[in-house]
């Protein structure tokens, strides 16, 4: 009879424990705490708190890819339509709690981009396939005439993460999905129209 694994559990509970404290501020002790195992299942599993931190990076992304794919890729909306529905989906950085835990992309990136090249790298990468995406929802919009043709897809898409991104940084500083909120009535009432 095989032991059941603990990884999965580590992974889960440990990606929504650093989701909400903070990777830096999360030992190995806090991860294993939270996800109710004992500690040496955590290096039974995992190399390093990095290499922990890559695995939660890649759960966390393969998580924002369905939405993705059911916003910015979903062919069955018009593309402006898509667009909202994506800036949309950062309001579930809301836990049940009330508490504003902001996307765990940018937040790894303000935390830890200094101390991980693995992590850097790897937000890098995420981040340009999120801007690789929208660049491709807005092409969508400027061949249904709703952008002019002469727009800098790739540029507006990379202002448009880096954009999300402060306001999602600044809703969990203030408590509030607001500032996501006043972001995407800027960016469709003056920047696209």
């Amino acid at each position: 009879m095989s032991r059941k694994s603990n990884r999965q559990e580590i992974l889960t509970k440990g990606l929504r424990f650093v989701h909400e404290r903070g990777f830096a501020s999360a030992s190995v002790r806090d991860i294993v705490e939270a996800a109710g195992v004992p500690q040496g299942s955590f290096t039974n599993h995992f190399a390093s708190k990095e290499a922990f931190g890559l695995e939660i990076l890649n759960l966390y992304f393969a998580n924002a890819s369905e939405v993705t794919r059911q916003t910015l890729r979903n062919e069955a909306l018009p593309p402006l339509e898509r667009l909202a529905a994506w800036i949309d989906s950062s309001k579930t950085g809301v836990s049940v709690s009330g508490q504003c835990n902001g996307c765990l992309l940018g937040n790894l990136a303000a935390e830890v981009a200094d101390h991980s090249e693995a992590l850097r790298t790897r937000l890098l990468e995420i981040f340009a396939e999120v801007q690789a995406a929208v660049t491709e929802c807005l092409a969508a919009a400027t061949h249904t005439g709703d952008l002019p043709q002469t727009l800098d897809c790739n540029r507006l898409a990379a202002f448009i993460v880096a954009s999300l991104q402060g306001a999602n940084l600044l809703a969990k500083v203030q408590g509030s999905m607001e500032p996501v909120e006043r972001f995407k009535q800027i960016l469709f009432a003056k920047v696209l129209r």
